[in-house]
């Protein structure tokens, strides 16, 4: 047995999301409620009725690699040589680290609090991972200086999610161009970023930092899992300078050899249609609207969601975010992540994903307000602040 792997715990986000019942209230994991847009398969469907399910190179369509790079025409890396289409942005951002920091000497640095995966693969492959915190009482906004000053003398690689889950949280341009000039400034080997931006298309504000734009030693990973509601479909991709996508392309061929053909024919139809990343766009932006309406009533303390499908709960001072969890799910029939899995800063956090209809997302609401404002745990939270 790999010791390495009998030492990394199982997604304490799948185990709450797997006690849930016929009944519940699903505010939990971050999966689209909103169907795919049939057209893509249909195109996807003709080609293959034509030309088989057959391999395609190692770092995916050569079209699709062209239209991805095109669409985002990020500087110096706006051709299909600068992109690999991997198994989903799980296999990207895995393939991002194992290529790019080498065991014996580099450090991760990931900026926190953080989807928990980026960890769990680092320490996968050895490699040494820390994690910099974004301040609580600033909503865990991104801080360019914060995370600069964390940067150590082993740093290699900064992982930034942006939108960010779980905070939806959004860097803003004049923090992502303090952290560039702060890493220039320094000199000697680069230290790179590496922004994971699979919430690009759920944005709600527009003072957005693109890293790639502003910075040359970035790598980004990305899929169509949440603009498109496709996250069954598993097809990401990493867009990285040339030189990086080249020993990027050998790690994903061995790890995969490619991606899906009948996914990346899928891809090819959703780039080539103008329009076809945003198309759920405008229904995200209604329903965070609605979402923020029900907050408000309710009295809970949140923070307002910049970015992604997710918001976040404060839960009352002392009380356990994993305790919290089970007990919504047992007593009040609803769904919702505990904090702690995106790190011990969002201790006493709740992680809330709105996909649902309008009036489910309100009726769960009401039920964590319910249980934060229930008798019992309040004359237990007063007997706290008695000393009692």
């Amino acid at each position: 047995m790999n010791p390495r792997v009998a030492a990394i715990s199982a997604s304490l986000i799948r185990e709450v999301s797997s006690k849930k019942k016929s009944s519940s209230i699903d505010l939990g994991l971050g999966e689209p409620s909103l169907l795919p847009n049939r057209e893509h398969f249909d195109a996807a469907m003709r080609y293959v009725a034509q030309h088989g399910v057959k391999y395609t190179p190692n770092a995916g369509d050569h079209a699709l690699r062209a239209a991805i790079a095109r669409h985002y025409a990020y500087p110096n890396m706006a051709t299909a040589e600068n992109v690999c289409v991997t198994v989903g942005s799980q296999e990207a951002m895995y393939v991002a680290i194992k290529t790019l920091l080498d065991p014996s000497r580099d450090e991760l640095l990931i900026v926190e609090p953080a989807f928990p995966s980026y960890q769990k693969m680092a320490a996968l492959e050895g490699i040494t991972a820390r994690g910099v915190v974004m301040r609580e009482d600033a909503d865990f906004g991104f801080d360019a200086e914060r995370i600069a000053a964390a940067v150590g003398e082993r740093t290699r690689a900064v992982v930034i999610c942006s939108p960010c889950n779980p905070t939806a949280r959004v860097l803003s341009l004049g923090e992502g161009k303090k952290l560039a000039h702060a890493l220039e400034r320094r000199g000697g080997e680069p230290v790179w970023l590496i922004h994971d931006e699979i919430y690009r298309e759920q944005i709600f504000t527009g003072d957005v930092a693109e890293l790639a734009r502003i910075y040359p030693h970035t790598i980004v990973t990305n899929s169509l899992s949440k603009s498109n509601a496709l996250t069954g479909l598993r097809l990401g991709w990493i867009l990285a300078p040339h030189a990086f996508i080249t020993q990027a392309i050998k790690v994903h061929a061995w790890l995969a050899s490619c991606a899906d053909t009948f996914a990346q024919r899928v891809a090819l139809h959703v780039f080539e249609t103008e329009g076809a990343l945003q198309e759920h766009a405008p229904w995200y932006r209604e329903h965070r609207a609605t979402l923020i309406d029900a907050l408000e009533r309710t009295g809970l303390h949140y923070i307002a969601p910049e970015g992604t499908f997710y918001a976040c709960i404060r839960l009352s001072d002392g009380l356990a975010s994993h305790d919290a969890a089970h007990e919504l799910i047992e007593r009040y029939d609803v769904v919702a992540i505990p904090g702690i899995a995106f790190g011990e800063a969002m201790e006493g956090w709740l992680r809330l994903s709105w996909v649902s209809s309008p009036d489910r997302i309100a009726t769960g609401l009401e039920r964590i307000s319910e249980f934060l404002h229930a008798p019992a745990r309040a004359s237990e939270k007063g007997k706290l602040l008695s000393g009692g």
